[in-house]
């Protein structure tokens, strides 16, 4: 195995906060890349104060900034731009998930930089992109969930229900990781670099191909099924008698067979007109899930388990936090990790890929403005300039290592 990852020797400079900017950066972080983070002093990006759920520190912050160098900065400042254009000259990969035209109006956008930085790529990550009638409206995730669909076919008949984490922001960073090291892979055969443009609503509608496809040309869309698969039956969570919760799943025919032998004892549902086909289990599936349930409720889920792993049936156990934290097969593949943090080491995952030649660069979440000095160093500012642009900023400054006041606009 190889000490170099595939990112080795790429900087990536990044005005990022929330989630989707920063949920990019850090997989780059990972892969090797220097990651060097814009923050505003004192507050830095936002997501550090959703909560103190990590040694006093935010679950939100903890989980996306991971192995980066945060560096305080009031971008909007005339000085911050004797900064801004030496990082810049150093940097591969522009970040960026600001408020619309932020970055036009610093002379940071792609238009502005690409003449004299010829081979940066800049990746912009927005809401709803930078044009049409949507362009200026805010985009938080549980709006873009609404707005793309999401929200229509995810929860029960009676109720929508968002989903419990941020899917518009997790498919917008993960469009942005896989655009930029596609570009970094085209600058290796073009010498140039490019624009990318990632949006919220666009991310998220990749992410609902299926209930878009199955409503095609009007037809009725995926009714909100709970935790029920909408069109394939038995597919969804079932109680045992000790009250554990198992969730499965049928694929075809085949296994309705076997389920029918093996796990229920009723060879004879196989052929029940009302059970032989997906579509007619699915529309009968209240009678077909008391016939289930009469026979779960009756044992143990260690019983039904052992049943369903007898048939190889498809099955999961529904787990709350404290459960995937010790999961048997995570703990088998060696996937947690200690961090350092400002406030103690935590425990936290490797990144899902795992590659036979490098591994992944892992290293501390960082405290606010703490590589501000010495990045400032590295671009050869002496002591008497770094001096210069605390005391012309007019604000006081407790520590030359707690950089320059940021004022980022709000998150798009």
């Amino acid at each position: 195995m190889t000490q170099t990852a595939p990112l080795d020797g790429i900087t990536v400079l990044s005005f990022e906060h929330a989630i989707a900017a920063p949920l990019c950066t850090r997989q780059l972080a990972e892969l090797g890349a220097r990651v060097i983070k814009i923050e505003r002093r004192k507050v830095g990006d936002f997501s550090r104060h959703y909560d103190e759920r990590v040694k006093g520190q935010s679950s939100h912050f903890v989980w996306t900034n991971r192995s980066k160098q945060s560096f305080t900065l009031d971008i909007k400042h005339e000085l911050s731009q004797e900064i801004l254009q030496r990082l810049i000259s150093k940097t591969d990969v522009l970040v960026q998930n600001l408020a619309p035209n932020a970055m036009v109006k610093i002379g940071l956008d792609y238009e502005s930089l690409k003449e004299r930085h010829d081979k940066l790529i800049v990746c912009n990550i927005s809401g709803y992109g930078s044009e049409g009638p949507y362009q200026n409206k805010k985009a938080y995730d549980l709006l873009v969930q609404a707005e793309a669909g999401f929200l229509s076919v995810t929860g029960t008949e009676r109720d929508m229900v968002k989903a419990g984490i941020s899917v518009a922001d997790t498919a917008a960073g993960m469009q942005a990781f896989a655009a930029i090291l596609a570009a970094i892979i085209q600058r290796g055969k073009t010498g140039k670099g490019s624009k990318i443009d990632i949006t919220m609503l666009e991310a998220m509608v990749e992410w609902m191909g299926y209930p878009l496809f199955y409503s095609y040309e009007g037809a009725p869309p995926p009714a909100r099924m709970g935790t029920d698969h909408a069109t394939i039956y038995p597919y969804g969570i079932f109680s045992t008698r000790d009250e554990k919760v198992i969730l499965v799943g049928l694929q075809h025919e085949r296994e309705w067979g076997i389920f029918c032998r093996i796990v229920l004892e009723k060879p004879g549902l196989v052929d029940d007109t009302r059970f032989a086909t997906n579509i007619a289990r699915s529309e009968n599936r209240e009678h077909l899930r008391e016939i289930i349930e009469e026979l779960f409720c009756s044992l143990s889920a260690e019983q039904v388990c052992a049943k369903l792993d007898e048939a190889d049936i498809a099955f999961a156990n529904v787990n709350d936090m404290e459960a995937v934290w010790n999961h048997p097969q995570l703990n088998a593949l060696k996937r947690l990790v200690t961090t350092s943090t400002p406030k103690g080491v935590i425990t936290s995952f490797k990144p899902p890929a795992n590659n036979s030649e490098f591994e992944p660069t892992l290293s501390a979440i960082p405290g606010l403005g703490e590589h501000t000095q010495p990045i400032l160093e590295e671009l050869e500012f002496n002591a008497d300039e770094i001096q210069r642009f605390y005391s012309c900023l007019l604000y006081t400054s407790p520590s030359p290592r707690d950089g320059l006041l940021a004022r980022m606009p709000s998150s798009a």
